[in-house]
């Protein structure tokens, strides 16, 4: 069994002149003021929109986020409904074979210390739950129906696609000290990592303190 951290790469190649100058461009259609726009009228322009509420404007850029979180994490981020997801497939992922190292990878959890009562109490959980896997396959169950033993824990990666407007939306309630720890250990550092590659988008939002 492998036990891993949980991950992200922002997959979508950012430059920030061009998003707010696209953004812009499209936003000044509205006014038919694109007569306005200057080399450095853009940033200025988008916090104008955002600062009264004009996000459809933002809606015309989209990101492209890998994300790599276990199985319940990746149930609450696929409940943000204006989004794209891809995500790996426990229906057609043989996780006994070569390629997966002939191991279940779990995402260790951020809320109990390693060596702790209950961590230990998970580790024995995560370690039945493989053997229990392995086994079925060796029964000659197909990925689809050994999956059924599988745990919560369970490594998954999805790739997301959403525009700007809904990253936005994504990130104020997924940072929230109010979230879940394993999602908020995602949700934290891609906002931290959106507010120093996207200008003006993102700096509004606060990330509270747990």
């Amino acid at each position: 069994m492998n036990i891993q951290k949980p991950a992200f790469i922002i997959e979508t190649p950012l430059d920030p002149e061009y998003i707010l100058q696209h953004l812009e461009r499209a936003g000044r259609t509205a006014y038919k003021s694109e007569d306005r726009i200057t080399s450095d009228s853009a940033k200025a322009f988008v916090g104008r929109m955002l600062q009264r509420g004009h996000e459809s404007v933002i809606e015309h850029c989209h990101i492209t986020v890998r994300i790599v979180c276990d199985r319940g994490v990746s149930h609450e981020i696929v409940r943000h409904r204006m989004a794209n997801y891809t995500q790996e497939s426990t229906r057609y992922c043989n996780y006994t074979k070569g390629k997966f190292g002939g191991e279940i990878t779990v995402i260790e959890p951020c809320f109990w210390e390693k060596g702790s009562r209950q961590y230990i109490v998970w580790e024995k959980a995560m370690d039945a739950a493989e053997n229990a896997y392995r086994e079925l396959v060796g029964l000659g169950a197909s990925p689809q129906e050994a999956r059924s033993v599988l745990p919560n824990s369970l490594k998954t990666e999805i790739v997301v696609t959403m525009n700007l407007r809904e990253w936005r939306h994504f990130l104020s309630l997924r940072t929230a000290v109010s979230s879940h720890p394993q999602i908020r250990e995602i949700a934290v550092p891609l906002l931290e990592a959106f507010k120093e590659q996207v200008p003006v988008i993102f700096d509004d939002i606060t990330i509270e303190e747990a």
